[in-house]
């Protein structure tokens, strides 16, 4: 999707996400774009883009275009699966698509392609809305917005 001014959604920083250098380019109306540019650490021993880059990449393009129908919202990966079909090399492009949604579950797809768009991974997963995760017995974690973000409050 080639926009002047992509879409801005409230999608909060994913550290480890931020770590690979993934650029979430547009997430808007169910629909997500990620962008990657491969470095030297992240290849396998085939030198191409290592399998697990890849399944981040598309858990991160699912997640965000669920994310991208419920402001305020967060969601976690309740089941993923993967397809490998080619190696992945240079600059890649994952894009993903919500298939169907539901009050509390979004079933998701996406796709990662090479800079010649040729089809190197495709995913289906299946993402809960959330409120705040659970981080051990007793407490729970806030999810962290940007700051810029005013939180939603929702009456569900």
């Amino acid at each position: 999707m080639s926009e002047a001014q992509p879409p801005r959604v409230n999608i909060p920083l994913v550290p480890f996400a931020d770590h690979l250098g993934l650029q979430i380019r547009m997430a808007a109306q169910g629909h997500s774009e990620v962008g990657y540019t491969p470095l030297p650490e992240h290849l396998n021993s085939f030198h191409v883009v290592h399998g697990g880059v890849c399944m981040t990449l598309l858990d991160v393009a699912m997640a965000t275009a669920a994310r991208s129908l419920e402001d305020g919202m967060g969601v976690v990966t309740i089941e993923l699966k993967s397809s490998f079909m080619r190696p992945a090399q240079g600059e890649l492009v994952a894009e993903g698509k919500v298939l169907h949604r539901t009050a509390t579950m979004a079933f998701v797809e996406a796709a990662v392609r090479d800079a010649k768009g040729q089809l190197c991974t495709h995913g289906t997963g299946t993402f809960k809305y959330v409120r705040k995760l659970a981080v051990g017995s007793r407490k729970a974690q806030s999810l962290q917005l940007p700051k810029d973000m005013q939180p939603v409050i929702a009456t569900d």
